[in-house]
């Protein structure tokens, strides 16, 4: 039995201590996949439950020596304890450490004169001890965890620099060397890499912040009615079931139907729609949706992760947590990145100490100088951080994107193909123009309803409407059939009736020459027109018209001003589909495809070298979204857990493409920076800590070292919240 499971990951100090875990996890038996992210410190693998537990899997990353615990609800609270607890720590460090550091450096490298009457030696040993020690000691318990897996990470390099100034610096205070102190190096360098850990770990807060927000929708307590009285309990405890009592001004608990009562709700957390939608009993709510006005009692019938606001803050962690394809090169230099450093490290004081003959002191200067300026961590953190904000920012505006991999692939699109209905249309049509050929209106509309009334076909109901407006009754058919892309057929006390387009009317060998022009002229204005024929003649048309989305001209502008190719997709006849194209601003149609066959016409666009987003229904149009190589389902609505697309739009705002594509590039350009940035610093950097400039009077001091290291990372995730301006 497969499954996915999220297993949340403490102790990960760069990216190497996540390709660590990763392979752990995938040497397990039943593993199938396995992808850690350093910069959302999670696990997503999935498993045979059989061969390999979940309990399996935490106990294979703590035998790395990592703490791991299985994520429950959306925003864990013992995950944010954690995170928590060990920021205050940090910070504790880190103010004990500088006060302890400052008169180490003042004492030490200005001119400010020491004022104490002991040996200042001792003095600068008994300060430097405890920020060694004690404010740095998570370096050294990384390091010995470290040794015991027979690896090495981040936290190796510096606890091997920062130790090697401080003993050396002990030896000579003690007497067993001869030659100059590294106190202010040793001291210095804890306080840089604290400073950076919290520095990074609050900026690495804030791209959870609109994960957080999602969090915070749900209320915490509910009114339901047990045992004969109303009683208050934690949202959690709600069973599928339960009698759940909304009074105005309160949050809906969960998802579920009204069995009382009448109310407004609040839905723009999910539609978009700023007006309050009307209640009544059968209507359905969603969870965390504001109830404005009257009192009303529903049924609970999604609870806890089966919500549709769970769903949501589901799909962003996973999302978060992703790898999009970019990251791979990044992993497979964070791989050897440490063990390559451990090695120039040596060479450079070798080199210096033996080649150049510059002395002991200085040669393990630049060594530890190169040990502390390497950073993996801003590989780790380059692409997970982006992709977290940018996942993030589009949560807040009702854009799901699933994968990292899907926001790549949008940076690669040429072509847009827009699906018609419910996408540039409301997707709710109305009858214009019923045309009376061989019957009267009210026969035409009667028998075209009897047939359409069993159709889901929008077009379908339309006519059904229309037939009750009219207050015609409708009775039952005796027989019904479906012809997928052509229309429907039906009998009544005898009669065949068929109502569809050309293509069912000849098939059936019905005369249709005498009103062709007729049904031109219509479908020329965009409506589309349906044929009745009632006992093998054409007794009228009907013509039903979906209406343009408000928004949909200026999606279509938006789309093409990116520099994308815009076409139309429907099962339209031509001259339909043309009229509703030019109201769009598209130039290119496909028309009268099936459903079946949309797949096909991706793969068609696709062999000619495009790269293809379509964009539809989540449920009708699904296998076309996953042929595509990005699919967009628009309104995702109650059932974004069923989507098929790699970004689900879950307002029915077909603007939302736009938007959705810009932030898509956005992120994808920040994660190209951070990459640039990471891999830029340490080409650079590393070189200049190994002495290469000093030829030309240009010496890396380790301090100044130890600092730029701190803040590559920071430069990183800082670099990536810039995507939070995104409006």
């Amino acid at each position: 039995m497969m499954k996915k499971t999220s297993i949340k990951i403490t102790g990960m100090h760069c990216a190497s201590c996540a390709g660590k875990i990763e392979k752990a996890l995938k040497a397990k038996p039943g593993v199938v996949v396995a992808s850690v992210n350093f910069g959302t410190e999670t696990a997503q693998v999935e498993h045979d439950v059989i061969k390999s537990s979940v309990q399996d899997l935490i106990e294979a990353i703590k035998a790395q020596g990592y703490g791991a615990f299985g994520q429950g609800e959306p925003g864990h609270a013992e995950s944010m304890n954690h995170e928590t607890h060990d920021g205050q720590d940090l910070k504790i460090k880190l103010l004990v450490s500088i006060l302890l550091t400052l008169p180490i450096v003042l004492w030490t490298m200005t001119p400010v004169v020491y004022p104490l009457p002991f040996a200042k030696e001792w003095v600068l040993l008994v300060l430097a001890t405890p920020v060694v020690l004690w404010g740095g000691s998570f370096l050294f318990v990384n390091t010995v965890k470290a040794i015991r897996r027979m690896s090495a990470d981040m936290d190796t390099l510096i606890a091997i620099g920062v130790g090697a100034a401080y003993l050396y610096s002990v030896a000579t205070t003690v007497g067993l060397v001869a030659g100059p102190q590294f106190f202010e190096t040793a001291s210095a360098l804890v306080c840089f890499i604290i400073l950076g850990r919290v520095l990074e770990a609050r900026a690495r807060g804030k791209t959870k912040q609109s994960l957080q927000k999602l969090v915070e929708l749900a209320p915490k307590e509910a009114t339901v009615f047990r045992d004969g009285r109303q009683i208050k309990i934690p949202v959690k405890d709600i069973i599928v079931g339960d009698l759940v009592i909304v009074k105005p001004g309160e949050k809906i608990p969960v998802d579920g139907i009204v069995s009382k009562g009448h109310s407004s709700v609040d839905e723009s957390m999910i539609s978009g729609e700023s007006i309050p939608i009307e209640k009544k009993p059968g209507d359905a709510v969603i969870g965390s949706t504001i109830n404005k006005s009257g009192s009303f009692a529903f049924t609970a019938q999604k609870v806890g992760k089966d919500t549709v606001l769970a769903q949501i803050i589901r799909m962003v962690e996973e999302a978060m947590s992703s790898k999009p394809s970019v990251q791979r090169l990044a992993d497979k230099v964070s791989s050897i990145f440490v063990p390559v450093v451990l090695v120039l490290a040596i060479l450079t004081f070798l080199f210096w100490y033996y080649i150049a003959a510059m002395g002991f002191v200085f040669a393990l200067t630049l060594a530890i100088t190169t040990l502390v300026i390497a950073c993996p961590c801003a590989l780790g953190l380059a692409t997970p951080t982006a992709v977290m904000v940018g996942t993030g920012v589009g949560a807040e505006h009702g854009i799901l994107i699933k994968s990292g991999d899907a926001l790549e692939n949008v940076g690669k699109l040429t072509t847009i193909v827009l699906d018609k209905t419910g996408t540039l249309t409301l997707g709710k049509p109305e009858v214009t123009d019923v045309i009376e050929l061989a019957s009267k209106r009210e026969d035409i509309l009667k028998f075209a309803a009897i047939g359409e009334v069993k159709s889901e076909h929008p077009l379908a109901d339309a006519i059904v409407q229309a037939a009750k407006l009219d207050n015609i009754v409708i009775p039952e058919a005796t027989f019904f059939r479906n012809h997928e892309g052509l229309g429907i057929e039906a009998s009544w006390r005898g009669k065949h009736v068929l109502v569809g387009n050309l293509r069912l009317m000849k098939q059936h060998r019905i005369p249709t020459d005498d009103s062709l022009e007729r049904l031109e002229a219509l479908e020329s204005e965009g409506k589309t027109v349906m044929c009745v024929a009632i006992e093998n003649k054409l007794a009228g048309l009907v013509a039903v018209a979906d209406v343009l989305k408000a928004d949909a001209k200026a999606a279509v502008d938006g789309l093409t001003s990116l520099g994308l190719g815009v076409m139309m997709l429907t099962g339209d006849n031509e001259r339909v589909a043309n009229g509703i194209a030019k109201k769009a601003g598209i130039d290119s149609v496909i028309a009268q495809v099936l459903p079946k066959d949309k797949l096909e016409k991706i793969r068609e666009l696709q062999a000619q070298g495009k790269r293809v987003a379509m964009v539809g229904d989540g449920v009708n149009d699904a296998p076309a979204l996953t042929q595509a190589d990005v699919g967009i389902a628009i309104g995702g609505g109650t059932d974004i857990a069923r989507e098929s697309g790699d970004i689900v739009l879950i307002k029915s705002n077909v603007n939302d493409v736009v938007m959705a594509i810009k932030l898509s590039r956005l992120t994808l350009r920040k994660i190209y920076q951070n990459l640039y940035w990471a891999f830029g610093y340490n080409v650079i950097g590393i070189p200049v800590a190994m002495g290469v400039l000093y030829p030309v009077g240009i010496l890396l001091p380790a301090e100044a070292a130890g600092l730029a290291m701190a803040l590559s990372s920071v430069s990183v995730v800082t670099n990536s919240l810039r995507i939070r301006k995104f409006a």
